[in-house]
């Protein structure tokens, strides 16, 4: 299918594979999708920006840079970013057409219906898009399907209107006569209110004039305020909506001078935040932002889960807003006969941001992309890439399920070092340009949309999975029952039932039997070996201390939410595994203590402490904690044993008492490169697994009863 995507300030149209519709989604043959002049052209010319000049605008990605440049190293990780750059930024959020699939739990749309779609990241401008049900709305019978692509831009300008709460004869006044300033005139004016529009533009001045604005304000004429205040008999404006997007840093206060005394000002555009506390203070005006669509934006449950606010709580959701909106242009009540100033085949997707970035002649408010009548034949979820490396002879055959950056940092460049050990064949993705972007970048034959493909492919020997945790569980059963050799990134699994299942698998003694690999890398790190071969032959039990100062991570991130696990299933399961390593021996106990309480900012199973023993008579703790922080440490170990004691600190040593020059030093390894080359020796030499199944199980299974214990209700608090 065809997808525009935005690389070096040019529109680009691509042949993509077609996305599927999963649980909860609805599959859209898009007729036509609303280009955003503010917005998009914003995404084009950042396209083509210096990286100096990405990273003044956006601090917090140097920082994540400048870390992983101190593991990764500055070719890696300058590769990892040109990379990213390079596959281009999919746009769009706004689009109608005709239901062509359902995904499962979909019961109140049906195959044909024609909908308005919303969403970054969903409703993007390609010929076939996958949007959750809550960002999809029925069009009305009546409402063009021109009409309807606009519905995000209508969602986003209702709900500003809102946020002003008007009453009926007050005077607003609409900054900024762009799309979302003519859409909110004509709102107000449904809303019974005397409309002032302002703006820079007088053709869009003139245009709000015959959409009902009562009366239009060249901006830069007169003092804004001055003029208000003659038109107002000397009160001021009862709102102002600001939905310019501009850099002057005075304009918020011009706003707040239009006000009379207890006044609101709603920022709905893209503009400097600077407050002259003065401006706001003496008339004790009220200031409010507005959320895009309204609210449910930006909650994952909502948005992605599928769960509604009940109306009579939150009376006007974003898929409210949005469906209000279409109800509206049925009524007549909202007209984008003069907002949608041009239209182009999708074909021609350069040549209409061409015209939003010309400096000459007017710049249009808003551009329509128009797509053909989806085809009756399924639509290709597989697309060959233009130049696939060839594959050496005896190389194992890998698909990659997912394209994590993890996975392009790290596990992509390992292999590729390992010249004529692996071979990457396919690239899976629900995504289908991520898909295709990674196949293409690291010399795959293809990229797909389609799982069971990829599992199909009798030239895959291996499937790498590094995707969403919950999903790990069920690509791994479905991998291994396709017969092919897994390693998937920990967490193995997510609950008892998806390990039972693939425990399962192996009990029912499946010849051949695939190997197995959970990516519990740090116990192939130079660190954990040296320290390992210093353990063999030991004479007595152990005790290991093992600290983990794991830093901070907003409970908004996926890997806190339950499609990560949560930290100690998603990453304190690496220690556990390591415990197994270092003892080889099988847990007879689980003793957990953890911080009771449980808000926005911290969850019970980010800062706890594991006591593990083991039937040979070892002793293994873990605090594990986010409350730390840069720069001590993040992972530090002590093992006491036979009177000798062995410590690591951060995989950049390990020493041992008394020895001199230590175990081993040098770069921070955590044993990445190491575990494939484990496991390349596996696969070709047919031995041993790299980490055996009961191992996997059981560092697992440990993570299951560590969560299980932070959250079991305490004997000590029963009533």
């Amino acid at each position: 299918m065809k997808q525009i995507l935005i690389k070096n300030g040019e529109a680009m149209v691509e042949e993509v594979p077609a996305p599927e519709a999963g649980p909860g989604e609805v599959l859209v043959g898009v007729a036509a999708s609303c280009i955003s002049v503010g917005t998009e052209l914003s995404g084009l010319q950042t396209s083509d920006m210096p990286l100096w000049k990405r990273a003044v605008r956006n601090p917090d990605k140097v920082v994540k840079a400048l870390r992983m440049m101190a593991e990764k190293g500055v070719g890696r990780t300058m590769g990892l970013v040109q990379g990213q750059l390079s596959a281009g930024l999919a746009v769009g959020y706004s689009v109608a057409g005709r239901v062509i699939a359902l995904g499962d739990g979909i019961h109140d749309i049906s195959l044909g219906d024609r909908v308005a779609c919303a969403g970054a990241g969903y409703a993007m401008h390609a010929e076939i898009v996958r949007v959750p049900r809550n960002l999809a709305v029925a069009i009305p019978d009546d409402v063009e399907i021109a009409d309807a692509a606009t519905v995000t831009l209508g969602a986003i300008a209702l709900q500003g209107v809102r946020r002003l709460q008007p009453t009926l004869g007050e005077t607003v006044v609409v900054v900024g006569l762009g799309v979302l300033g003519q859409i909110a005139v004509q709102l107000l004016k449904s809303n019974g209110c005397h409309v002032i529009g302002m703006d820079l533009d007088a053709r869009r001045v003139e245009l709000a004039r015959t959409l009902g604005c009562d009366l239009g304000l060249l901006a830069g004429e007169d003092l804004p305020a001055r003029r208000i205040a003659r038109l107002t008999g000397g009160v001021g404006a009862d709102g102002v909506i600001v939905t310019a997007a501009a850099r002057d840093e005075t304009l918020l206060n011009t706003a707040f001078a239009m006000c009379r005394r207890k006044g609101r000002v709603v920022l709905v555009g893209d503009v400097p935040i600077t407050i002259d506390r003065a401006a706001i203070y003496r008339n004790e005006l009220d200031f409010l932002i507005s959320t895009s669509y309204g609210p449910g934006r930006y909650d994952h449950n909502y948005e992605e889960n599928g769960l509604d606010y009940p109306v009579g709580y939150v009376r006007w959701t974003e898929n409210r807003n949005m469906d209000a909106y279409l109800d509206l242009i049925a009524a007549g009540r909202v007209k984008t006969d003069g907002l949608i100033e041009a239209k182009y085949p999708v074909e021609q997707a350069a040549t209409a941001y061409a015209a939003l970035s010309s400096a000459e002649g007017p710049r249009p408010l808003a551009v329509l992309l128009q797509y053909g009548v989806p085809a009756e034949a399924a639509p290709a979820r597989r697309i060959a890439t233009r130049s696939p490396k060839p594959t050496a002879d005896g190389a194992i055959g890998v698909g990659l399920v997912g394209t994590s950056g993890f996975a392009q940092a790290t596990h992509l460049p390992n292999m590729a070092d390992m010249a004529g050990g692996f071979a990457l064949r396919a690239v899976w993705s629900k995504t289908g340009h991520h898909a295709k972007h990674v196949a293409e970048t690291n010399g795959a034959a293809y990229a797909t949309t389609d799982l069971a493909e990829l599992l199909g492919d009798p030239k895959i020997d291996l499937v790498m999975i590094t995707g969403r945790h919950d999903e790990h569980g069920g690509q791994v059963l479905a991998a291994l029952e396709a017969g092919k050799h897994v390693f998937v990134e920990k967490p193995l699994a997510l609950n008892e039932t998806e390990l039972a299942a693939i425990e399962a698998f192996y009990s029912a003694e499946p010849d051949p039997a695939p190997v197995l690999m959970t990516g519990f890398n740090r116990r192939f790190s130079p660190a954990a070996r040296a320290i390992s071969g210093h353990l063999a032959g030991r004479d007595g039990p152990m005790v290991i201390t093992y600290r983990m100062n794991a830093g901070f991570i907003p409970q908004s991130h996926w890997t806190q939410r339950p499609e990560g696990g949560g930290r100690n299933i998603g990453e304190a399961c690496h220690i556990y595994d390591l415990f197994t390593a270092f003892t080889g021996a099988r847990v007879v106990q689980v003793a957990v203590a953890g911080i009771g309480r449980e808000d926005e900012h911290m969850r019970r199973n980010e800062n706890f402490s594991v006591a593990l023993t083991f039937d040979d008579g070892s002793l293994a703790t873990l605090a594990y904690t986010s409350l730390g922080g840069a720069p001590w440490p993040k992972e530090q170990m002590e093992i006491f044993c036979d009177g000798r004691v062995l410590a690591l600190d951060d995989y950049r040593s390990a020493h041992l008492s008394g020895a001199r020059g230590g175990l081993w030093e040098g770069v921070q390894d955590k044993g990445h490169k190491g575990e494939l080359e484990t496991l390349l020796a596996s696969l070709k030499g047919g031995g041993a697994w790299p980490i055996s199944l009961w191992e996997q199980l059981q560092a697992t299974r440990i993570s299951f009863d560590v969560e299980h214990g932070l959250y079991a209700r305490s004997s000590l608090n029963q009533p």
